[in-house]
């Protein structure tokens, strides 16, 4: 059997999955340019002098890293897409005789091909808004010509995204059953333990421990930072633990207390599988996390006392945070609305049969599209509110003064999260079943 035969002929564009296809295609180019003018922003630091680019490059690596969390739940989210999409080619193939090993490979190539496609459009879109990027200010200097990375890490990029979205497919499929008569069978979902929330009240003490006494662990000021981005780390760590558990409670909150079709089908929908509720949330969960400590630091430092300037890069540190956790809170939810968009998509294709048969019943499209909507805007919702309390109580000192010497700061940092929400809202509209599953019938 010619796999990549096989996954050209089943990828290869078509009236009935011409929409998963551009979507899966755009989410990747999407997140290929963003990790590409991210990686330029880092790159331009290096012409920092020696002390500054001890500050900013954690800074940056750190940014960075948060946009492997979205970048690997999108590349599952493709996987799973592109074979509900396929799955009654992939049904057909299995019933002439293909193993499911063949099947998943399968699959997991038209994965890889399409983030390939996605991340050499992402470099043409890099290209393209580049110069736009290059006017951010740092060092009291827009970036310049320093955004644009050489041609040897564009190409390890795109390999990079490549490999991921494959790993990340792999990851997804390992938990589908392939047998001859469907691609897929459902399992039931493991309900998260009381032992998440445990675990996480005491990692966040810890953490407040630890940054109460931040003067007696560190001294000088890279070490302070490194500190900071070690206990950030470690604080997004255990508050992911306990999301599954969040989205649970809440969804179970939601049950009890629905009075609507809508609201009982959107909490059924958030039961069917809370882990997976959570990771369509997370990058928003992380991003109210950022922007309470990261809006905090920065408004801290605009606040300080003014000092006689000394003309040095430290002079521009507390405007260059501000920056950052805005450039930050944008990448992530950017990559946040086009996860949400292909995951929401292929959740849809999953549901297809269950929406088609409560339409024949007499439920209006309508009534499942704004159930599904707060399947995924109610867990975000609780998720913005529940770690922006967290990351407060872990700041609480920090958050009470930035409040009272910077509010301006503040008050930009909170309308920055109000908008990429918005912006989350507004991307899953594609995912409209009454428009989706039209092209499968």
């Amino acid at each position: 059997m010619n796999i990549l035969h096989l996954a050209w002929l089943l990828g290869r564009p078509a009236k009935s999955r011409l929409a998963p296809q551009i979507l899966t295609v755009s989410a990747y180019a999407l997140v290929s340019a963003i990790l590409l003018i991210v990686l330029g922003g880092a790159y331009s630091f290096t012409s920092f002098e020696a002390e500054a680019q001890a500050a900013y490059l954690p800074l940056a690596g750190l940014a960075v890293v948060l946009l492997v969390v979205p970048l690997v739940v999108l590349g599952s989210a493709a996987a799973r897409l592109s074979a509900r999409a396929n799955d009654r080619a992939l049904s057909s193939l299995r019933l002439l005789g293909a193993t499911g090993s063949q099947i998943s490979l399968v699959a997991i190539t038209q994965a890889a091909g399409t983030a390939l496609a996605g991340a050499l459009a992402g470099v043409v879109l890099y290209l393209a808004c580049a110069p736009v990027a290059s006017l951010i200010p740092f060092q009291g200097a827009p970036i310049g010509m320093a955004i644009y990375l050489p041609v040897w890490a564009l190409a390890i990029a795109v390999v990079a995204v490549v490999v991921l979205s494959a790993l990340s497919a792999a990851a997804g499929l390992r938990k589908l059953m392939i047998t001859p008569l469907a691609v897929a069978t459902r399992r039931s979902v493991p309900v998260p333990s009381w032992l998440r929330a445990v675990i996480t009240v005491g990692g966040i003490l810890l953490l407040c421990l630890v940054f109460s006494n931040l003067g007696m662990v560190a001294q000088d000021l890279a070490t302070i930072l490194a500190v900071i981005i070690i206990g950030f780390g470690f604080g997004l760590l255990v508050l992911n633990l306990v999301g599954p558990y969040l989205v649970s409670k809440v969804g179970q909150n939601k049950l009890k207390k629905a009075e609507t079709p809508q609201q009982l089908l959107a909490a059924r929908m958030i039961l069917e599988n809370p882990a997976e509720s959570w990771r369509q949330v997370s990058g928003v969960a992380m991003a109210s996390f950022v922007a309470v400590v990261g809006g905090s630091g920065a408004a801290m430092m605009k606040g300080a006392p003014a000092q006689e300037s000394s003309n040095n890069w430290y002079d521009y540190l507390p405007g260059d945070i501000l920056t950052g956790v805005l450039v930050t809170l944008a990448i992530t939810f950017i990559c946040v609305a086009a996860s949400s968009a292909i995951t929401q998509s292929a959740g849809t294709l999953d549901r297809a049969e269950l929406y088609s048969g409560l339409h024949r019943l007499g439920m209006e499209w309508g009534t499942m599209n704004t159930a599904r909507i707060k399947s995924l805007m109610i867990p975000a919702l609780a998720a913005s509110i529940a770690f922006a309390i967290a990351s407060t109580v872990l700041v609480l000192p920090l958050a009470g003064m930035a409040v009272i010497f910077s509010p301006l700061t503040v008050i930009t940092v909170i309308v920055a999260v109000l908008l990429g929400l918005v912006l989350v809202r507004a991307s899953i509209t594609v995912a409209n079943p009454g428009r989706l599953l039209v092209t499968r019938e």
